[in-house]
C-alpha cells in the first residue's frame, strides 16, 4: 500500500504518471507505507493526448450465472463513527452482487457516483473535466432489481484500499457473483476520498486527515492499524445485518451463513485478517497486496485458510514489506503466498482496465489489464472454491503454465 502526499498540485505530466494508480488510491500521508506501490515517474509514462474513449467498460464476468446488483445503507446505532464522532452512529454503504435469474432486472448500474469519481481523481491532481463522467458511467454487467437465482450461496465480503471507493473492486465482485457467490462490497465512511449518501451529501476522508496529522511513520502506522481493526467491527456488524434473525437485505435468504469469506485490497486485505481474528464466522481470507498494519494474531487464525497475493518483488519473502514475512509464520491453516511478476499495487483492482481505456501506460507495472484481471479472478475464485465449497483447486497446488507470471513463495 502506498499513501501519497495530499493537497500537492502536480504538473500535467506528473498527473498522467500516476493516473493509472489514481483511480484506486488516496493521497493519504507524506510517506510511503510499503515499497510495493511506488508511483512511476512522469518521464516514464506516455498518455496519448488523443486517448479519449467514448465509453469505458469492465470485462464481462465468465461464470455461468447472470448477476444482480443491490445496495444498502446500514447504520450501527451501537457504535459512534470513530473518525467523526459528532456525525453520529457508524454507517456502511454496501453493494450486493448475487447470482440472478437470466433475463431479469433493469439496466446495469453506473460504476460509481460522478461526484465520487471527481473527488477520487481530483485528490490525485487529475482535473480533466471529461474523466469523472467517463469513470462514473463505466459499463458494468450486473443488473439492478434482478431476481435471485434459486439456492443458497456462500458470502464473500470485499473491502477496498484506504481512500478507495468500493467500486474499484466491482470487476471481482461481478466475477464471484457469476460463479455462485453473494458478494457484499463495503464503503467504510470517512475512509475514502468521498462517499455519497442517498440524500446527495458526500462524506470526506476524515481518517486521511488523522493519518496526515501524525508526526512520524510510527504514528501513521498506528492510525492505519486502527483503520484495519475498525473495519473488522464494520464487517461483524454487516454480517449481523445480512445473516441475523432480521436481515436488512431483501434477498438475504440466498446467503448460506455457514460459508463466509472476506477479501480486500491494500488495507482491506489487512482488514480480512483483522476480521478473522475478531469474528469466527469468517471462514477464509484474502489479502491482495496489503501491509499488515494490524499484525496477524500471534494465536493464528484458528486453522482457517488465508491467501496472500501481492506484487513481485515488493511482497516476496524478505521484500519491502516485512509484515508479510511475520504474518506468514503466524498463519496456521491452509495458506498460500503468491506474487505476480510485472504487477503493481492496483493490479488486483479495476484500475488497470479503466486506466488502459483512458490511454494511460504505466511502465512500472507492465502487466496488461487483461492479464491482471484474469489472474486476480482465477486465484481468488479458486481459493474461495476450495475454502468455502470444498472443491478441488489445482491452481493452488503450484505454478501453472497458464499463469507464468504467478510465483509460489515458500519461505
Amino acid at each position: 500500500m502506498t499513501i501519497f502526499p495530499r493537497n500537492r498540485r502536480q504538473s500535467a505530466a506528473a498527473s498522467a504518471a500516476v493516473a493509472l494508480v489514481a483511480l484506486a488510491t488516496l493521497a493519504g500521508t507524506a510517506a510511503p507505507a510499503s515499497a510495493s506501490a511506488s508511483a512511476p515517474t512522469a518521464a516514464a509514462v506516455a498518455a496519448p493526448a488523443t486517448a479519449t474513449p467514448s465509453a469505458l467498460a469492465l470485462p464481462r464476468p465468465t461464470g455461468p450465472y447472470a448477476t444482480g446488483r443491490d445496495a444498502l445503507l446500514l447504520t450501527d446505532h451501537a457504535r459512534p463513527d470513530p473518525w467523526a464522532p459528532d456525525a453520529g452512529p457508524r454507517r456502511l454503504s454496501v453493494t450486493l452482487h448475487y447470482p440472478a435469474r437470466p433475463g431479469t432486472g433493469g439496466d446495469p448500474a453506473p460504476y460509481l457516483a460522478e461526484e465520487e469519481a471527481r473527488l477520487m481523481l481530483a485528490q490525485r491532481g487529475l482535473d480533466d473535466p471529461a474523466w469523472p463522467g467517463l469513470v462514473s458511467a463505466a459499463r458494468t454487467h450486473a443488473r439492478t432489481a434482478a431476481a435471485p437465482a434459486p439456492g443458497r450461496f456462500p458470502l464473500v465480503v470485499l473491502s477496498p484500499g484506504f481512500g478507495t471507493p468500493r467500486a474499484t473492486l466491482t470487476g471481482l465482485a461481478e466475477e464471484l457473483a457469476s460463479r455462485g457467490y453473494v458478494v457484499a462490497s463495503a464503503d467504510h465512511p470517512y475512509e475514502t476520498t468521498g462517499m455519497e449518501l442517498p440524500d446527495g451529501r458526500v462524506l470526506p476522508c476524515a481518517a486521511c486527515d488523522a493519518v496526515d496529522a501524525q508526526p512520524d511513520e510510527a504514528g501513521r502506522r498506528k492510525v492505519l492499524a486502527a483503520v484495519s481493526t475498525g473495519r473488522a467491527a464494520d464487517v461483524s456488524f454487516l454480517l449481523d445485518r445480512l445473516t441475523g434473525p432480521r436481515p436488512a437485505w431483501r434477498h438475504a435468504r440466498t446467503i448460506d451463513p455457514h460459508r463466509i469469506g472476506m477479501a480486500g485490497h491494500s488495507i482491506g486485505g489487512n482488514a480480512a485478517a483483522s476480521t478473522m481474528a475478531a469474528d469466527r464466522r469468517v471462514d477464509a481470507g484474502v489479502n491482495m497486496d496489503g501491509m499488515f498494519f494490524d499484525p496477524v494474531s500471534a494465536r493464528g487464525l484458528g486453522g482457517r485458510p488465508f491467501l496472500m497475493m501481492g506484487t513481485e518483488p515488493g511482497h516476496g519473502p524478505g521484500g519491502g514489506d516485512t509484515t508479510w514475512d511475520e504474518g506468514w509464520t503466524r498463519l496456521d491453516g491452509f495458506k498460500r503466498w503468491l506474487t505476480v511478476r510485472d504487477s503493481g499495487h492496483f493490479t488486483f483492482t479495476d484500475t488497470p482496465e479503466i486506466g488502459e481505456q483512458l490511454g494511460i501506460v504505466d511502465p512500472s507495472a507492465p502487466l496488461s489489464a487483461a492479464r491482471s484481471t484474469t489472474i486476480t479472478r482465477a486465484y481468488v475464485t479458486a481459493f474461495f472454491d476450495r475454502s468455502l465449497r470444498g472443491r478441488p483447486a489445482r491452481l493452488l497446488d503450484g505454478p501453472s503454465p497458464a499463469h507464468p507470471e504467478v510465483l509460489f513463495r515458500r519461505p
